[in-house]
């Protein structure tokens, strides 16, 4: 071989790429991977909207007119508090569907493959994170449908957004160390839902904190559902409160330290049986 092919041949050698790269592609594919089975299987992303659909008439026909709120419509106040509700309680899908993988012998065969450690987690929270992308634009449609009018601008409400999705990522980090940590696919359902009940509804997502007992207000105004909430809140109604989203943020972003590294430790521990 000469000097000139062997530098042509030098040149279309594929340059080595950082492991942090292939972690992504691989997230990536198992993102897919998860997305492509929803046509296959519209019952589940058609029950993931019906349940906030079913909170949105239920507590704006019907507790609506018994709960008074100061400076906007009732409706208004209402959707912020859909809207985290619907990405969080969607968030415990994470741990369901590895629960599922897991039960089926599924993550077996992902073990077998070249991939990162942390790519089954990280595929199934960002098609989880595309899925709640989803909802939100649906659950959008039907507040408009039922009087929601938010004042804020482009950017605010852009923000209000990015907020929730970062919401979604966050507990789904949490459901998925759930969904590893128990032994069955109905644990995992259970354990998923219950931790979430006392914070959405003991918290500022469907009435103010200031009828509550002083013990529970306490607790509900400095909870991170009530944080989340207030700061979208205050996005969508033109009236943001720099605190809020700030302590908000912090929320989210402390989860995701937390829980990524204990959901990883806990797939390795699980996988390792």
């Amino acid at each position: 071989m000469n000097i000139s092919n062997l530098r042509v041949t030098k040149s279309l050698t594929p340059l080595p790429r950082p492991s942090i790269y292939w972690t992504f592609a691989d997230a990536l594919v198992l993102a897919k991977r998860h997305l492509v089975q929803i046509p296959r299987i519209p019952e589940e992303l058609i029950f993931a909207t019906i349940q906030p659909i079913m909170f949105v008439l239920l507590f704006r026909y019907v507790f609506g007119g018994a709960i008074a709120v100061s400076g906007t419509s009732y409706v208004n106040y209402l959707m912020a508090g859909i809207f985290a509700q619907t990405v969080i309680f969607g968030s415990t899908t994470t741990g369901i569907g590895l629960a599922t993988d897991l039960q089926r012998g599924l993550v077996d065969r992902f073990r077998s493959l070249p991939m990162a450690k942390s790519a089954v987690l990280t595929g199934r929270t960002i098609a989880d994170l595309v899925r709640n992308t989803f909802v939100i634009f649906v659950m959008w449609m039907v507040g408009l449908l039922v009087g929601f009018r938010p004042d804020g601008n482009f950017l605010s409400l852009l923000a209000a957004v990015g907020l929730l999705l970062l919401t979604s990522f966050a507990f789904s980090w949490i459901s998925a160390t759930i969904g590893l940590a128990v032994s069955s696919v109905e644990a995992a359902q259970s354990a998923g839902f219950i931790w979430l009940f006392p914070l959405t509804f003991a918290s500022s997502a469907f009435v103010p904190t200031r009828s509550m007992p002083t013990w529970l207000r306490t607790f509900a105004e400095h909870q991170p559902v009530s944080l989340i909430v207030n700061a979208v809140r205050g996005l969508l109604l033109n009236q943001p409160d720099a605190s809020t989203i700030w302590q908000a943020l912090a929320w989210c972003i402390g989860i995701l330290v937390v829980f990524i590294p204990l959901a990883v430790w806990a797939y390795g521990r699980r996988t390792a049986r």
